[in-house]
């Protein structure tokens, strides 16, 4: 052979291995998806969890059926642009308090996950639930979780039809009432019932129902886990929230290890109390394995806990194998109360004050605000013009918001100037949480004033109740 030859060979093969390096490369970046048969486990955290699921569906499925004072008791009207919540009610000039709610959740999120770790997304999260629901319905139709796993290697036939059919109908269902409910928060239930018996649906109604169903469907019933380990910001920067004194679900590897299968009549002394029975990774719904450590996949459900005291149950010896502690507590052997004291430091306290202060004003704000809102607008077609009697007159357009439950009338002054009145009514009535829009003439002496703006103001106040009043600031044109 030829060197020529000999060098286009090893070329080749060097360009081959070359190739085949970036393809192993390639498929380390993109892990193929495999299946999770979520295997049922019974226990402390497993009861939790699903108290957590039934009193998070209650409220969602129950709210929009409540009234309060003849409406709907939590209603965010987009129509009306008001916004309901039992006795309170919202209106556009009131965004400061979403703001304020959203601080609120962002600390109280930081606070609890200091503390606890990711139980949230363990208990308390959208996408936990309605997965912890869907796989039930799962069970109901399909079996346990080898029993999924065998029907789905199993060709297609009537039985596998008809269940995979009873499944999806089942999972549409509820898709579909969960997005009809979420409507009902933003359309009267009512409402939006009687257009369901007649198909009168809106099209935005129409939208939102499909695309808030559709997408339960989906996260719920296909991607599962997949939405917690790469869709889900929150695991991404839990990190920074965490510490070594942050309550998380572990494995005790200093117990556990050397893990190995017990055997009987057989010298097991050089192996720690993990059997290596994998059940633990089995209830996993993410499918990780605890033993491995803290991971960011990790969602702390602590159905890992469950399964794996059901196994120590069973060899008789001590639960707590895999436990609900923090690293420092598991490394020096911490009591039940040493944990208890690791829990407040300097960070937590930090959290916890800084969520006290904003939640005790915002609270104050609420107590103390005046049921009444008030808005004068000057009429820009006519910025003033003589009248009789030597008077010049400015048109306003006064908007009084009674945010109030009752009927309320309100009286209207002016003042700022001499000689200021008003030329029409000085009276007005207003239902509950509603917005009257009045035009208002307003007239001052021709000779009182120089020409020119000058500052008035309006006074609006409750005829039943004069701590209910507003005081409004406008400018009044000399010509």
């Amino acid at each position: 052979m030829s060197s020529d030859a000999s060098t286009e060979q090893a070329n080749g093969l060097s360009n081959n291995a070359d190739a085949n390096v970036r393809t192993v490369a390639l498929g380390s970046l993109y892990e193929k998806h495999k299946t999770i048969y979520i295997r049922s486990v019974k226990g402390w955290w497993t009861t939790w969890r699903w108290v957590l699921v039934w009193g998070t569906q209650i409220l969602f499925y129950g709210l929009p059926w409540v009234e309060w004072n003849g409406r709907q008791a939590v209603l965010f009207h987009l129509v009306e642009r008001k916004f309901y919540l039992f006795g309170l009610i919202f209106w556009p000039q009131d965004i400061f308090y979403l703001a304020v709610l959203l601080i609120i959740s962002a600390y109280g999120l930081f606070l609890f996950t200091a503390i606890g770790g990711r139980l949230f997304c363990g208990y308390a999260c959208p996408q936990t639930v309605y997965t912890e629901i869907f796989v039930w319905i799962e069970k109901r139709v399909e079996g346990d979780h080898s029993a999924r796993a065998k029907l789905d290697q199993t060709p297609l036939d009537g039985r596998k039809f008809r269940l995979k059919l009873t499944k999806h109908a089942l999972w549409w269902l509820l898709s579909l009432w969960t997005g009809f409910t979420l409507v009902g928060y933003f359309t009267p239930m009512r409402e939006l019932l009687t257009e369901a018996a007649t198909f009168g649906f809106g099209g935005w109604e129409v939208f939102w129902i499909l695309f808030y169903g559709g997408f339960t469907y989906l996260m719920a019933g296909f991607m599962r886990e997949q939405v917690c380990k790469y869709m889900c910001p929150y695991a991404r920067f839990q990190s920074a929230m965490f510490d070594p004194d942050t309550l998380i679900m572990t494995y005790d590897a200093e117990r556990g290890e050397p893990r190995g299968v017990r055997r009987k009549n057989a010298d097991n002394s050089g192996l720690g109390d993990c059997v290596d029975c994998s059940i633990c990774v089995q209830a996993c719904p993410t499918g990780i394995d605890i033993r491995k450590g803290l991971q960011y996949e990790c969602i702390g459900c602590g159905a890992c806990i469950d399964a794996c005291d059901a196994v120590m149950d069973k060899l008789k010896l001590p639960r707590g194998l895999v436990c609900y502690t923090s690293e420092n507590a598991l490394a020096g052997k911490y009591d039940s109360s040493s944990v208890l004291s690791h829990i407040v430091r300097p960070r937590i306290i930090v959290y916890a004050c800084i969520l006290a202060l904003i939640v005790t004003a915002a609270g104050w704000s609420l107590a103390t605000r005046v049921p009444l809102r008030a808005d004068v607008l000057r009429d820009r077609s006519i910025l003033s013009r003589p009248v009789e009697g030597n008077k010049i007159e400015n048109l306003y357009i006064l908007k009084v918001m009674n945010i109030s439950e009752t009927p309320r009338r309100f009286a209207i002054s002016v003042s700022g100037m001499e000689g200021l009145e008003l030329a029409t009514e000085n009276m007005v009535d207003a239902n509950a949480a509603e917005n009257r829009e009045i035009t208002v003439k307003v007239r001052v002496p021709a000779d009182s004033a120089p020409t020119g703006a000058h500052q008035i103001f309006f006074d609006v106040v409750a005829a039943d109740n004069p701590e209910v009043a507003v005081h409004e600031k406008t400018t009044f044109m000399m010509p």
